[in-house]
């Protein structure tokens, strides 16, 4: 164990450069007091670790210091095959470049950890997008896709849901995120980080000019915390609505996460007749209408007054549509 972690430590060294004691022990997930045993065992074995003082200080390698002791053990070596996603680096334009480099992995690996974590790629398989949505086409995704990679300025043209439909930006590229099946890119534009749908970029140009990245930037932290603001925006209002229990529990697998979570959270207990009283999140009265009717006759809306009106009307129109046969 402390053999494995000397080796860690060693790496981070020399894959990030300078390091403080309390940042290795993060990485680690060691006390502060261990990592100074373990930089003087370093230390002691030959390896060139030294340690500069002061508030900018940390531990850090000779220059020009590097160790081929980067061997893998089965489970590492089956989890970077794992992590591979073919579909998406192809998209990226690195589809090949993904291939070769598994290639050479696999390569170098001795024989039994390279058949184990060959045979990964045969019991695995990643597909991203969700279920009955075909993927959107990105015409220009490798486009953007350089411009984060070269740290260079983008114009972009984009169509967006409110007027005027399309814009000129120029944006300061940032990274870019695959959700579900859906590529976004998140960038500076007009000194607010935010997320663009690439499908939806209409035509894209590099610019000579390098983009400003903000110090300290965390693309998974932004993504989290932007999704999260994203979900919670969209549902602007509420609906207050009698469904049966068995409709509650079905909201889960045919409505979007953000409404059934609120349902459930908001729900009464279910009455005698099975039942109960909740709120449901919503975009608008259209999004309320077109959502509720997927729970049929299982649904009743209390309010607002205006869905409740959309509902009655639905209701004659289906009974005109369906008329009842005389006896």
């Amino acid at each position: 164990m402390r053999a494995s972690r000397l080796v860690s430590l060693l790496l981070l060294l020399q894959t990030r450069g300078r390091m403080t004691a309390q940042a290795l022990a993060d990485e680690l997930e060691v006390s502060v007091r261990t990592v100074y045993r373990d930089v003087e065992s370093l230390g002691a074995a030959g390896v060139p670790v030294y340690a500069d003082r002061g508030p900018a200080g940390g531990y850090q390698l000779l220059d020009g210091y590097r160790t081929r002791l980067t061997g893998l053990t089965a489970d590492e070596a089956e989890t970077l095959f794992l992590a591979g996603m073919p579909g998406p680096a192809a998209e990226l334009g690195l589809g090949s470049v993904l291939a070769a480099a598994e290639l050479k992995l696999r390569a170098a690996l001795p024989g039994e950890l390279g058949a184990r974590a060959g045979r990964l790629r045969d019991r695995f398989h990643l597909d991203a997008p969700g279920w009955f949505r075909a993927a959107e086409p990105t015409p220009h995704l490798a486009t953007v896709a350089d411009a984060v990679w070269s740290g260079r300025q983008l114009q972009v043209r984009y169509r967006r849901w409110k007027t005027p439909r399309e814009v000129t930006r120029t944006l300061h590229p940032l990274g870019v995120v695959l959700k579900a099946g859906r590529w976004y890119l998140v960038a500076v534009s007009r000194e607010r980080v935010t997320a663009y749908r690439v499908a939806a970029v209409l035509d894209a140009e590099p610019l000579d000019a390098p983009a400003d990245r903000p110090a300290g930037f965390d693309l998974a932290a932004f993504w989290r915390e932007w999704a999260d603001r994203y979900e919670s925006s969209v549902y602007r209002g509420t609906a207050r609505v009698r469904m049966t229990a068995a409709a509650l529990e079905r909201m889960g697998y045919v409505f979007p996460p953000e409404m059934s979570r609120g349902a459930r959270a908001a729900a009464g207990p279910p009455g005698p007749d099975g039942w109960l009283e909740t709120e449901v999140p919503i975009e608008s009265d259209r999004h309320g209408h077109i959502e509720l009717l997927k729970l049929g006759a299982e649904v009743e809306v209390l309010a607002p007054a205006s869905l409740r009106a959309m509902f009655a009307g639905t209701a004659r129109e289906l009974a005109a549509l369906y008329p009842t046969e005389d006896a």
